[in-house]
């Protein structure tokens, strides 16, 4: 079983390429899905972020408020650094087993591929993981562009973006490249493309 790391900038398609992978029938696993499942009340990982940070992170129902803890992550690299050691651990442990999992199945020879999304896969080493790695970018216009719309200032932009590895850099390291401007079916022969290199028949990859 081979398995495509899938990477790329904040806003750079990411998103849209999970859901053209998961349209060919290609098991996809979101880590950024895990995260949010990680921290549901009740879940050992949240017990550890209020024993961190407080209970001022909480809203009314008891849930993460992550809009008010990612606005403090983001201002203070020590926080960040402390969210992701209670964090990142459960995320890698369930990621690599979901992978081990895929590998004990048997689908048909040129099926056998699935999918892992890591925003920060090169920033935590984990590239050597993986058959092959698929960085998404975008213009950085295009990408601010795309923030604002999710309702971001420039100030959280900039932030966010700062703890990341530009969208170049990530481009250089990768085995494929994917360019997410213009339409999406620009984007999707792209990806078309990444699949046919990798052995996968796409032939139920939606086209619009």
């Amino acid at each position: 079983m081979k398995c495509l790391g899938v990477t790329g900038g904040i806003g750079a398609g990411k998103s849209e390429s999970t859901r053209f992978l998961e349209g060919c029938g290609i098991p996809v696993l979101d880590t950024d899905l895990v995260a949010r499942d990680l921290v549901q009340p009740g879940k050992p990982a949240l017990f550890e972020i209020v024993e961190a940070f407080g209970p001022g992170f909480l809203d009314d129902r008891g849930a993460l408020d992550r809009v008010s803890l990612g606005r403090r992550v983001f201002e203070d690299a020590s926080v960040r650094q402390r969210l992701e050691a209670i964090l990142h651990p459960r995320i890698f442990d369930i990621w690599t087993r979901w992978i081990r999992e895929q590998a004990a199945k048997e689908p048909p020879a040129d099926r056998r591929l699935c999918a892992v999304v890591i925003p920060l896969l090169y920033e935590k080493g984990y590239a050597n993981h993986f058959s092959a790695i698929v960085a998404l970018a975008c213009s950085e216009g295009t990408q601010r562009l795309r923030l604002r719309d999710r309702g971001w200032t420039d100030e959280v932009i900039d932030r966010r973006l700062s703890a990341q590895l530009p969208m170049p850099d990530k481009l250089g390291q990768a085995d494929y490249g994917v360019w997410s401007e213009g339409c999406l079916e620009v984007l999707r022969d792209q990806l078309r493309a990444v699949l046919a290199s990798e052995g996968f028949t796409a032939d139920t990859a939606p086209s619009a």
